[in-house]
């Protein structure tokens, strides 16, 4: 059995025969060209040789640099550079060989030999005409490289000594302003740093703290003697001074003097003289002055000094009356008390000094942390300074020892070189296979681009990913009349056996399905005219006619005329007026009798009619369709083909299922996979398979099958046709 490619690909090779006679034509032709011509003119070959080169001794370290990345940067593309052939040709032109750039590039031929960042060899070929020109050429290249690569060093140093002198005036400010930020530091802040450093910061603490607690210890003793004379005295230091600078205040003393000897003679008085007398009025009087006097000059003495305050003229009395004992017992008291009040505000400001040194000890890390920051700062920028001042120093003096990364190891030598011409025999056995080859391949290729399903494999292949169910395969039959018309007139014929089968097949298709019942009305439909839905449907009629099945064929078809011929039933096209009275039965019987095969009706199509989707769906063919249900076993609908209308579809709901026909050569498998897509989507109308015309191909050459001789039937003429 011959594989399912090697079939498709014999009848692409049967097909586009032509577009491959053209191409193995045209390929054989180019190699009978190829191999007519002439042996090729003799070449010269100037081949020379350049390694790597290095100064001497290299005192710079940019020098070694920039040689070794001269080497890195020999390549191909840098040794046969625009500018470098530019130059060349001109200097040919004047020597009187005119030779563009483009031509010296494609014919010179470079070869490098080493590590990709090392080039330790490279090998120049030149084919020239004559062996001047391209010992000439190849030397003038040869210098023009080693030159080229020694211009290049240079201005990479260049390059590199423009960049330092750039960047050298912004590495100058930084580091003068990292010197002045770190120089206004150290004078705000490195007396305070130093003092840190050299340990008398912490001297001071604790200096200050040695003095706050011998201050606390005579504030202690300060108080428990003020204390004991305050209970000696029973005054206060401040009632002790009022007192004592009372009693040192000799106008206070004679006003006190006066008061008591005017008091003295009121008393005396008194007993003797009446209060209005004159002369007790004068003491009385006098005393009220001696007394105002009195509190005048204690305001005078005890005034703006901090003294206690005297709120009547007794306490006046009272406390200037100090003893010379308690008098010194008072200014004991006072000279303590101005003691320790001394002592507070130095203990106070001590707390304050103490506070603000260990303020200042606190920040002194942060202080250090700060200035180390800013020497770092200023050394990184000296380095960097420095750096730059000798890496430019290196490259002004890695400009005299500069040289080329290339030197002339193997001066050019031209050699001839006389190509021998390709054998014609063999040059036309290659052409051959590859027309051959190339004749199969285009037609494979055109193949590949055609959509249509060329074996019955690729139906069969897309019918099972849709799981339908493929219910026939159909050889290829042979006419039996004289217009091509296969149809299956006798009862010995073997094809018949196979709709026979199919018949078969459709009744178990129709009880597997939802309905369980075997299928009576079957629409039979294509995805495209030409793929014998019509004689199928015609021969599957045949076959249930002689198996004793009471059948129908019904022609829907409104757009294309009657094929009733086939069957050799005659059709007045005449009597035919209205479709619709055509099948309500009032013009004439719509089914007749096929005088071929016994228990086969045929309903004729009144086609072409003008609007034939008007007729399907009409009331009349309804009832048309109801009524052959009822009287037939087997009801065969020749639907219109599904790619050029919708007719087949309008029939759906008046039958029990859709029988799909197929045919190699004629089924376009996009087209089927979209219908068969869009049929199963819809519950509304089953499908139950499909048949495969013309599965083995062609129909068999001299096939000879004899129609039944009756006067309807046309004249026996026995053709091979491809169904």
């Amino acid at each position: 059995m011959v594989s399912p490619v090697i079939k498709r690909y014999l009848l692409a090779l049967d097909r586009y025969k032509w577009p491959s006679l053209a191409t193995f034509a045209g390929i054989l032709g180019i190699s009978a060209v190829v191999a007519l011509q002439p042996p090729p003119p003799p070449q010269y070959r100037a081949e020379g040789v350049l390694v790597q080169n290095a100064p001497l001794v290299a005192l710079t370290t940019i020098g070694n640099e920039v040689q070794q990345r001269g080497q890195g940067i020999i390549s191909e593309q840098f040794l046969l550079a625009d500018v470098l052939l530019q130059q060349v040709s001109q200097e040919l032109g004047r020597r009187g060989i005119d030779l563009e750039p483009e031509t010296l590039r494609n014919r010179t031929s470079v070869t490098l030999e080493g590590e990709e960042d090392q080039v330790q060899r490279v090998t120049v070929i030149f084919r020239g005409a004559d062996d001047d020109e391209a010992q000439a050429v190849l030397t003038l290249m040869f210098e023009a490289m080693v030159e080229l690569s020694r211009v290049t060093n240079r201005a990479r140093l260049g390059a590199i000594v423009s960049a330092l002198d750039e960047r050298l005036p912004a590495v100058e400010a930084d580091l003068a302003a990292a010197e002045q930020a770190l120089e206004a530091y150290d004078r705000t802040e490195g007396p305070a740093i130093q003092a840190a450093l050299d340990g008398s910061l912490l001297g001071a603490i604790s200096g200050g703290q040695q003095q706050q607690r011998q201050n606390q210890i005579a504030l202690a003793g300060l108080d428990s003697q003020i204390q004991s004379l305050q209970q000696q005295l029973g005054l206060t230091p401040g009632e002790a001074l009022t007192a004592s600078a009372l009693s040192a205040d000799p106008i206070i003393a004679e006003l006190r003097l006066l008061i008591l000897e005017t008091e003295t003679a009121l008393k005396l008085l008194a007993p003797t003289l009446r209060e209005a007398h004159p002369d007790m009025q004068d003491l009385r009087h006098d005393l009220s002055v001696y007394n105002t006097l009195l509190a005048e000059r204690a305001q005078e003495v005890v005034g703006g000094q901090d003294l206690a305050a005297l709120p009547s003229v007794s306490d006046v009395r009272r406390n200037s009356t100090l003893d010379p004992a308690r008098a010194a017992l008072a200014n004991q008291l006072i000279t303590l008390s101005a003691q320790r009040a001394a002592l507070a505000n130095q203990q106070q400001a001590l707390n304050q000094a103490d506070g603000q040194l260990r303020e200042q000890y606190a920040s002194l890390p942060n202080k250090q942390l700060e200035r180390d920051r800013l020497a770092q700062q200023v050394a990184l920028n000296q380095a960097l300074y420095d750096q730059i001042q000798a890496k430019r120093i290196d490259a002004e003096a890695a400009v005299a020892e500069t040289v080329s990364s290339l030197t002339i190891a193997e001066p050019p030598t031209v050699t001839v070189q006389t190509d021998l011409p390709p054998n014609p025999i063999v040059v036309m056995a290659v052409g051959g296979l590859l027309a051959v080859v190339a004749a199969g391949a285009v037609a494979f290729l055109l193949d590949l681009l055609d959509s249509t399903a060329r074996t019955a494999e690729e139906i069969e292949g897309i019918l099972l990913d849709q799981d339908v169910p493929m219910l026939a395969r159909v050889p290829a039959l042979v006419a039996t009349s004289a217009q091509g018309w296969p149809m299956l007139y006798q009862p010995q014929t073997p094809e018949l056996d196979i709709y026979e089968r199919l018949r078969s097949s459709l009744r178990r298709a129709g009880t597997q399905s939802e309905a369980g019942a075997s299928p009576r009305v079957v629409l039979m439909v294509s995805s495209r005219a030409g793929e014998g839905k019509t004689t199928s449907a015609f021969n599957l009629g045949i076959a249930a006619a002689r198996a004793g099945r009471r059948t129908l064929v019904v022609e829907a078809d409104l757009r294309q005329p009657s094929c009733a011929s086939r069957l050799g039933v005659r059709l007045d096209p005449g009597a035919i007026a209205e479709p619709l009275h055509y099948y309500a039965g009032r013009q004439q019987e719509p089914i007749q009798l096929v005088p071929l095969v016994e228990n086969l009706y045929l309903a004729p199509s009144p086609g072409p009619q003008p609007h034939p989707a008007a007729v399907l769906e009409s009331s009349e063919m309804g009832q048309f369709l109801a009524d052959v249900r009822a009287r037939f076993d087997l009801v065969l609908i020749d639907a219109p083909p599904l790619s050029r209308s919708n007719d087949a579809l309008l029939l759906g709901p008046a039958s029990d299922g859709l029988l799909l026909v197929t045919r190699p050569g004629y089924t376009d498998k996009s087209v089927l996979e979209a219908l068969l897509e869009q049929l199963l989507e819809s519950d509304d109308l089953p499908v139950l398979g499909a048949i495969v015309n013309a599965a083995d191909g062609a129909a068999p050459q001299g096939a000879v099958v004899e129609p039944l001789p009756v006067a309807s039937a046309p004249a026996p003429l026995i053709r091979s046709i491809d169904f």
